[in-house]
């Protein structure tokens, strides 16, 4: 058996090295190192593969989300509801504006951004919602548009770790996940689903004046050389990393479909162990099925009872098992962003979760006899300690 890694990029970097190599190369030899022709091509291919008119490339993730708020003209002041439990870069960037970050409790089966809790959350003051679609799951995008639409304000998707995903809707029409809310941001830090050799990120919209406006941002608020027509950052993808990703990209479905087959066989050795929630699709999914492409598996997230994570996570780490506990402490509680607005009862699902929660190794380039060992370990400790 292989060594089990948490993502292994090298397995994948050998099967793609043929197509990157010469690629890189290019690169080189033009010189065209920024906003040069290679970054165009990756723009457009990702747009078409998306279904989005606009995918503004910039240079990481979290760039991307504060550009797109940027880009939206929110002014200090301003509240933003997201999700409690994320990664900090989502409230990160709504901090760093001056903005006010209004955090809110989650679904306990999806992971994803509780409804009730953002219409609960909505004031006056409320400008913009932020639903990340976690782990890869596509979030419930028909309601929260809907209850935008009803009180006016802007949905930004944070899709750095959903891209490729498909959202169903009400009326069974399919679209990918960045392509739905007002704009959104990516992430193409190297373990994400679509990763690059370095840091990158990307905006998409659909309106031609929000495209036009954060184009601007990214490159200094310039549309002319040395015309700056609106405040900016510097925050621009370079060539080797578009070349990279444009070689990903034409097997981002495979790999996701990679990573679905893998999350599958966690789910059917995890069947009927009641100390284990495996993930799912939507709420009311039972499993994972074959044709569930609302995920695309960017963690495979179990939810443990009765049973201690922390010493789950030694024994595997004993066992030379990568694991990973994402996230281990609720954003309302982290010292950068803790306010006296917050009631620990509007938090019961996170705060059970960042105690119960245990990421698995997932990647395009998982064995079967990886996942057996993986599984069986588990399975052996549970057995012992339930």
């Amino acid at each position: 058996m292989k060594k089990i890694q948490m993502v292994d990029l090298q397995g994948q970097y050998a099967k793609i090295k043929a197509v990157v190599d010469p690629s890189i190369q290019e690169v080189m030899d033009s010189a065209a190192f920024i906003n040069g022709p290679k970054v165009h091509k990756f723009q457009k291919n990702l747009e078409d593969y998306l279904g989005v008119k606009h995918v503004i490339p910039c240079a990481n993730g979290t760039d991307a989300l504060q550009i797109a708020m940027m880009g939206l003209g929110l002014e200090p002041g301003d509240e933003v509801i997201t999700a409690d439990f994320t990664f900090a870069a989502t409230v990160e960037v709504i901090a760093l504006l001056r903005l006010t970050p209004v955090l809110v409790d989650v679904d306990p089966v999806t992971f994803n951004i509780d409804i009730a809790a953002i219409e609960k959350a909505i004031t006056p003051k409320t400008k913009a919602i932020v639903p990340v679609h976690l782990f890869g799951l596509a979030a419930d995008m028909d309601t929260i548009m809907q209850l935008a639409k009803k009180h006016n304000l802007y949905v930004i998707e944070d899709n750095a770790q959903g891209i490729g995903a498909n959202y169903t809707h009400t009326d069974g029409s399919k679209t990918k996940t960045g392509a739905i809310g007002h704009v959104a941001s990516t992430s193409f830090f190297p373990s994400k689903n679509l990763g690059c050799y370095g840091d990158g990120g990307a905006i998409f919209t659909n309106d031609d004046d929000l495209a036009h406006t954060i184009r601007g941002i990214v490159n200094h608020g310039m549309y002319k050389r040395y015309h700056h027509d609106v405040v900016g950052v510097n925050s621009r993808l370079d060539s080797i990393q578009a070349v990279v990703l444009d070689a990903k990209l034409v097997y981002l479905d495979a790999y996701n479909a990679a990573r679905r087959s893998a999350a599958q066989k966690y789910s059917e050795a995890f069947k009927g162990y009641s100390h284990i929630m495996t993930p799912s699709g939507k709420t009311e999914c039972k499993g994972i099925c074959n044709t569930c492409d609302c995920h695309v598996f960017h963690q495979y997230t179990l939810t443990l009872k009765g049973i201690d994570r922390d010493a789950l996570v030694q024994h595997l780490q004993a066992n030379n098992i990568p694991c990973g506990v994402y996230y281990p402490i609720p954003l309302h509680k982290q010292k950068a962003y803790e306010d006296e607005r917050y009631i620990e009862s509007d938090f019961t699902v996170t705060n059970q979760l960042v105690k119960s929660v245990i990421s698995l190794p997932m990647h395009t380039e998982l064995e079967d006899d990886q996942i057996e060992f993986i599984t069986k370990t588990i399975i052996d400790f549970i057995d012992n300690n339930a």
